[in-house]
C-alpha cells in the first residue's frame, strides 16, 4: 500500500494497566500522538492550525485490539487516510508488534474544524495532496451508523470537568470520555476480561466546571457487551454514545 504514515513507540510503566498491559486509553493516546506526527510531518502541526484557529475534532471512531502490548514492548502504528469529503476525513490505524505481527485495528471520521467560530470548515487543498489517499481500509466496521441511545436504569457515575480535561481545541479530549467510560464498567468485568473493542459516536459538548454522568448498562442480547452513555448533568446534552465488548483475560 501507499500513502502512509508510521511511528514506533515503546511501552512506559506510566502507560501500564493494573494488569500489566497498555491500558484502552494509552493505545487512544498512541493513535492521537500518531496522527499529530502525521500532519506534522507535512508541515501542518496541530500548533500551526490553532494559530489559524483551526483544529481536526473526533466525530466518529473504532478500536479493536486482539491484545494490548507490555512494558517495554516496541511497537508501530500505521497511520493514512482512506476517504475524505468537503469537511472531513476518514483515519485507518493498524497497530503492529516488533514483529510486524497485528495486534490491533482503528479507524476514525474527523472534521477539520473552526474553533473559534464553533462550526466545520473545508479542509485545505495542500493537506490533501500532500496525505494523498489510499482506500485500503485498516477495519471493516461503519463508523457512521448511529448508537441507539439505551433506557439506562443503573445509577450513573459523576464526574466534574477540570481544566486539564479540555483540549487546544477548547474541547473536552476523547482520552477523557474513555476514561469516564471505563469508570462506570462493573469492576468483575475490568478485572477478569480485557476490552476488545469499543465503537463510540461523540454528539455533544461538555463545558469546563460542568458536571457529566456516565452509565453502563449491559446488553442482554450479546455476551459481554455493553453500551454505554455520557451526558451532562444540569443541561441534559449526549455528550458521547459507545459499545464495547469484552473478551476472557488468560492468565
Amino acid at each position: 500500500m501507499e500513502n502512509y504514515f508510521e511511528k514506533e513507540f515503546e511501552l512506559r510503566y506510566y502507560d501500564m494497566s493494573q494488569s500489566g498491559e497498555a491500558s484502552p486509553t494509552t493505545m487512544l493516546a498512541l493513535l492521537e500522538e500518531t496522527a499529530a506526527d502525521h500532519c506534522h510531518s507535512i508541515d501542518y502541526s496541530l500548533y500551526d492550525l490553532e494559530k489559524q484557529n483551526i483544529g481536526w475534532v473526533l466525530l466518529s471512531g473504532f478500536m479493536e485490539m486482539d491484545r494490548y502490548p507490555v512494558y517495554k514492548e516496541k511497537i508501530i502504528i500505521r497511520t493514512w487516510l482512506s476517504t475524505y469529503s468537503l469537511v472531513k476525513g476518514i483515519r485507518e490505524n493498524i497497530i503492529y508488534d516488533e514483529n510486524r505481527n497485528v495486534i490491533g485495528r482503528a479507524k476514525g471520521l474527523w472534521l477539520f474544524y473552526d474553533i473559534k467560530r464553533r462550526r466545520p470548515v473545508q479542509v485545505f487543498d495542500t493537506i490533501i495532496e500532500r496525505w494523498s489517499v489510499c482506500e485500503e481500509e485498516s477495519v471493516i466496521h461503519d463508523i457512521i451508523k448511529k448508537i441507539k441511545p439505551f433506557d439506562f436504569t443503573v445509577e450513573a457515575k459523576e464526574f466534574e470537568v477540570f481544566r486539564f480535561d479540555v483540549d487546544t481545541n477548547k474541547h473536552v479530549n476523547n482520552l477523557r470520555y474513555l476514561q469516564w467510560l471505563l469508570e462506570s464498567v462493573p469492576e468483575e468485568i475490568i478485572d477478569n476480561y480485557y476490552l476488545h473493542s469499543i465503537d463510540g459516536r461523540f454528539t455533544g459538548e461538555a463545558q469546563l466546571g460542568e458536571t457529566v454522568l456516565s452509565f453502563t448498562e449491559k446488553e442482554e442480547s450479546a455476551e459481554n457487551t455493553f453500551v454505554h452513555l455520557i451526558k451532562t448533568k444540569n443541561r441534559d446534552v449526549t455528550c458521547a454514545l459507545a459499545k464495547t465488548i469484552w473478551k476472557k483475560r488468560i492468565k
